[in-house]
């Protein structure tokens, strides 16, 4: 316990924020979320640039996607949690983002939207062989309707298993963000004819009341194209 203004508190004991003038309801919401998030305060204690990277290792630790000597590539990376993890785990991870991100020890990062029509090649470029996993934490700045944000997510994780079939080795693994909403049974078509299984898999990092998932995608029938 300590005392803080008068008042004793507990640790663990919730935290609330005011609302300061000038900012956002919606702002306090987020920031008061973040300051009673434990996997914010883990990232922190564990070196972590943000909680996303429990999402990968509690994923990894499911269904082991990331061993020593893999190549990685990780899209959607800012601001490097989870080219934090495989990089780690003693994976050779090239990572792209829209954002700057700043080095991460033993890695490549490409500054570029995934979407510009150069980002496949410089990627390509960059490994310099096939990929053994593929990983797409995209997202596109949510509006708050839940139906656009769903489409728009939809259409990075399309875009990124598209990318993903050209520079998998075979047995390869793809692993995606998507919300769920009715819009993904074409993508899931596509990865059932692609790979050996897929499942959606909710890692317990990420927060109850959203709708995101993962769908996890083993053992690539194709090759580099």
């Amino acid at each position: 316990m300590r005392k803080k203004g008068g008042k004793t508190t507990r640790r663990g004991t919730a935290q609330r924020v005011k609302t300061a003038k000038g900012r956002k309801t919606s702002s306090t919401r987020w920031l008061q979320r973040q300051l009673n998030d434990p996997y914010v305060h883990e990232a922190s204690r564990q070196g972590y640039r943000s909680r996303a990277a429990f999402k990968l290792k509690e994923l990894d630790e499911r269904v082991g996607l990331i061993k020593k000597g893999m190549t990685v590539i990780d899209l959607g990376a800012a601001p490097g949690g989870w080219t934090q993890v495989a990089a780690e785990k003693g994976a050779h991870v090239v990572a792209l983002d829209l954002l700057p991100m700043d080095p991460v020890p033993g890695t490549v990062f490409i500054q570029m939207d995934f979407m510009d029509d150069d980002a496949p090649e410089a990627l390509i470029a960059a490994i310099g062989s096939g990929a053994d996993l593929v990983l797409s934490d995209m997202a596109p700045n949510t509006t708050g309707h839940r139906g656009t944000d769903h489409l728009r997510i939809m259409m990075l994780a399309e875009a990124a298993c598209e990318f993903a079939v050209q520079v998998l080795k075979p047995g390869g693994t793809f692993v995606s963000k998507v919300l769920l909403g009715g819009t993904e049974k074409e993508l899931l078509d596509r990865m059932k004819r692609d790979f050996t299984t897929v499942k959606h898999i909710k890692p317990p990092a990420s927060r109850k009341e959203s709708a995101e998932q993962y769908v996890v995608a083993t053992g690539f029938r194709g090759g580099p194209s």
